[in-house]
């Protein structure tokens, strides 16, 4: 039997859109309580209309408000809207972002505060559930009166016009629904155009799935420091629980948490005690032969990825908060009898959510990079082979190359951590005279989370040529073994040198599966 995730306006969750995207089985229904508030919300505005200026249902839109229609061309008005604004460009964006944009623009209608049909949310819903997905070009939204330009595109299919993937393929939304036995075409009523496109869905709705991809990337840069620690047999002190209590910040407390549960079973780590005093020595100064404090990429695991943690957090906090708002303009409040005028379609809380998330994935991404770089420099570990070379250094290179990727990959994020919070372009006359970006801010952090994924992989190929190298298996804790085993599935160890560019994505690909 199919799940069915009941839509209300109120309560979908994150884990909700993660689960339609992922899941064709996973099928939405509007509730009936909503349905029957959309009623109400659909005649009052009707009635509304009698000697009544309301912007977006009889006057033009943006700076052209001023100008009135005729109540004869209301309807014209808003398909005039939707075939104006679908002029996107740019590749595709991505299937399960547009369906993930579509879920959230039907939960937000099913509120009852835009003044829709229940043949419209009942046409929407047929879209998501036989997963009829519209072809969204990526350029075009700059997040102020939400996402215009993209939420055009499905909007479009939702008319019967444009194109739609449709298992798997991409085809004319009219041979599709005719193929379905619906209607090709649907007449938009008094507001529905402007209902449909104005708002903050798409960039709400990548942003729920990516907050969900940044979570399993933290649980793989948690691993593999642990892994890291064992490798140079740190010292435990850096994840006592007594340190991390003395500076009470949530995240870093998490992380370091989440070693020590990683690391119980180890037989790698240190303890200080090991460490003779001074006065043990007959000189006045004694160098030890290694240092007694690991480099930072390997020490201040918890205190940089305790912000990714926290960063996370404040991110599900906000997405979760708009998937369950009312987004477009105007508002129509039956229970007040009042027609709102505002803007809440503006897209800041998830452009600046999803910067601030961004930012700490490029710090994640660096983090990983130096462990990467130190492991493969004979100079700077002083006891690994050169560039994890296990077979015969000078004659095979190692994983020389690999490393030149995650360079090159992390360099790429640290270009791509430009806040778009802050980029506000005015466009639209300037009516849009500060602008949000959310949209491209969402997009860039998609592309972040995918290199860091990249960097990650190597580093745990790097890290796993270290453990064969230390021999040190039965040492390791569990879990780590347990995951050193999940990569040697698909990854065996690298000796003489072999052409690793269709393994690569085979790591990344049992990482996101492992976590």
């Amino acid at each position: 039997m199919a799940k069915k995730i009941i839509l209300d306006g109120k309560s979908l969750k994150i884990e909700d859109i993660v689960a339609i995207v992922h899941d064709s089985s996973v099928l939405v229904e509007v509730s009936e309580s909503a349905f029957l508030l959309c009623k109400k919300t659909e005649d009052y505005l009707h009635s509304s209309l009698n000697g009544k200026i309301i912007y977006g249902i009889n006057t033009g839109f943006g700076p052209m408000a001023s100008h009135v229609i005729n109540n004869s061309q209301l309807e014209q008005l808003q398909e005039n809207l939707i075939r104006s604004h679908a002029v996107g460009m740019g590749e595709p964006i991505p299937s399960d972002y547009v369906l993930a944009a579509m879920v959230v623009r039907l939960n937000t209608l099913a509120r009852g505060y835009s003044g829709v049909s229940r043949d419209l949310l009942e046409r929407l819903q047929f879209f998501i559930n036989k997963r009829i997905l519209p072809v969204v070009p990526e350029h075009g939204a700059v997040g102020t009166s939400g996402d215009l330009v993209q939420l055009a595109h499905i909007a479009l299919a939702i008319l019967g016009e444009g194109e739609v993937v449709y298992t798997g393929t991409q085809q004319p939304v009219r041979k599709i629904l005719g193929k379905l036995k619906i209607s090709e075409t649907y007449k938009l009523k008094i507001k529905e155009g402007l209902a449909l496109i104005n708002g903050t869905s798409m960039m709400s709705g990548i942003a729920a799935l990516e907050v969900t991809r940044a979570e399993n990337l933290l649980q793989i840069a948690i691993q593999n420091g642990a892994l890291a620690m064992e490798m140079v047999h740190a010292f435990a002190d850096g994840i006592a629980v007594e340190l991390h209590d003395l500076r009470a910040h949530k995240g870093q407390g998490v992380i370091a948490h989440r070693l020590r549960e990683i690391l119980t079973s180890s037989k790698l780590l240190r303890s200080r005690k090991i460490l003779k005093g001074g006065d043990s020595f007959a000189e006045d100064v004694h160098k030890l032969p290694e240092s007694i404090q690991e480099i930072y990429s390997l020490r201040c695991i918890p205190q940089i990825l305790g912000p990714v943690h926290d960063a996370i957090e404040i991110a599900k906090n906000i997405i979760t908060t708009e998937i369950n708002s009312v987004t477009d303009n105007p508002i129509i409040d039956v229970e007040s009898e009042y027609i709102y005028h505002g803007g809440n379609f503006h897209g800041d809380y998830i452009a600046y959510a999803i910067d601030q998330l961004k930012m700490t994935i490029v710090k994640l991404t660096i983090l990983s990079e130096r462990r990467i770089n130190f492991f493969l420099n004979e100079n700077i570990n002083k006891h690994f082979p050169p560039f994890m070379n296990l077979d015969k250094p000078g004659l095979t290179l190692g994983l020389q190359a690999l490393q030149f990727v995650a360079t090159s990959t992390t360099a790429d994020n640290q270009t791509l951590a430009y806040p778009h919070y802050t980029h506000s372009i005015p466009t639209n006359g300037d009516n849009q005279d500060v602008v949000s970006m959310g949209t491209d801010a969402v997009l860039f952090t998609a592309k972040v989370i995918q290199n860091a994924h990249i960097v990650l992989a190597i580093e745990l190929i790097t890290l796993a040529q270290a453990v064969d190298f230390c021999n040190e298996h039965k040492e390791l804790s569990s879990q780590s073994l347990e995951y050193f085993k999940k990569l040697r599935e698909v990854l065996p160890v690298i000796k003489e040198d072999r052409v690793l560019v269709y393994e690569l994505p085979k790591v990344v690909e049992i990482l996101q599966k492992t976590i």
